[in-house]
């Protein structure tokens, strides 16, 4: 049962890593492999020794930095709307909301940008509501700020993600053993005091687990999201590694091999964070993913 699992991992995981050979080359995309040089670890110094790649790459790491730990620190609140979720009285209800807050998962960021800019833009709804009620004179562009630009797109992100996050935590709470709920209520628990004696410690481990593949994951903050919502005014603070590597390779710079190494460099980072974090938690905690 396990092969075709197996198998898709090692096809769309394992097979791509053979184009880590663009990154050892002067590759140029449609020039045949006889007509390639190889020129060893010159992508990887050139990102140090160029002063304005220095510079651009920093700015990319510092935005990178930002969204992963807004990740991690609103982390929490997909186990708190779970928490919130499981202690709805009525069940119709809850299946509504719930249903309500993961639809969005499903949808495109291309769509969630359209609904962003029939909200947002100069014209939009918000900004003609503000400009009708008196409480603003001129519209305000929020698409096009570089204001606040990490904290409006992990907005976003939390509007977009936060109900397909709580159905781990969901499924999490469904496992703890009832009778101690049972036990609470013949001791005399509240309601608030079940949840945090039972509820809360008993999503710790699943916590954990996620976090720390989400520390393995740091660097990993996707493109999709920064790719679409990018524009000339909020570019420089919305430019992740992720977006900044599809920009390299396929976008207006066409530079494979360099963009190819720094996805390789993430990639190394990416798995020393992870093992750090799971002998952190070993040590710690005593459980571990491995």
């Amino acid at each position: 049962m396990l092969v075709p699992c197996l198998l898709f991992v090692f096809i769309f995981s394992y097979l791509p890593l053979r184009g880590w050979i663009y990154a050892f080359t002067d590759y140029k995309a449609g020039l045949p492999w006889s007509k390639v040089n190889f020129v060893g670890l010159e992508n990887f110094t050139k990102m140090f020794a160029n002063e304005a790649l220095r510079s651009k790459v920093g700015q990319v790491m510092i935005n990178t930095v930002a969204m992963a730990g807004l990740n991690i620190l609103f982390s929490p609140l997909a186990a708190i709307f779970a928490i919130f979720l499981n202690e709805m009285r009525s069940r119709k209800y809850q299946r509504v909301v719930q249903s309500l807050t993961t639809l969005p998962h499903f949808i495109s960021w291309v769509i969630m940008y359209s609904v962003a800019f029939f909200m947002l833009s100069n014209s939009g709804f918000v900004n003609t509501l503000l400009i009708k009620m008196g409480i603003l004179e001129t519209p305000i562009n929020f698409l096009a700020t570089p204001n606040h630009v990490w904290i409006t797109m992990k907005g976003y992100d939390i509007w977009k993600g936060l109900g397909w996050s709580a159905i781990i935590y969901l499924a999490a709470i469904a496992g703890i053993d009832q009778e101690q709920y049972e036990a609470a209520m013949i001791d005399g628990a509240s309601r608030m005091q079940k949840i945090w004696y039972i509820t809360v410690p008993g999503l710790f481990s699943t916590y954990f687990v996620l976090l720390i593949m989400s520390i393995g994951n740091f660097l990993n903050t996707g493109m999709e999201q920064f790719y679409v919502f990018q524009n000339a005014m909020n570019k420089e603070h919305i430019e992740v590694l992720d977006l900044y590597v599809y920009n390299l390779g396929i976008g207006t710079s066409n530079n494979i091999p360099f963009a190819t190494a720094v996805g390789i460099m993430k990639s190394g980072i990416a798995l020393l964070l992870f093992a750090f974090a799971n002998f952190l938690s070993k040590k710690v905690r005593g459980t571990s993913v491995f």
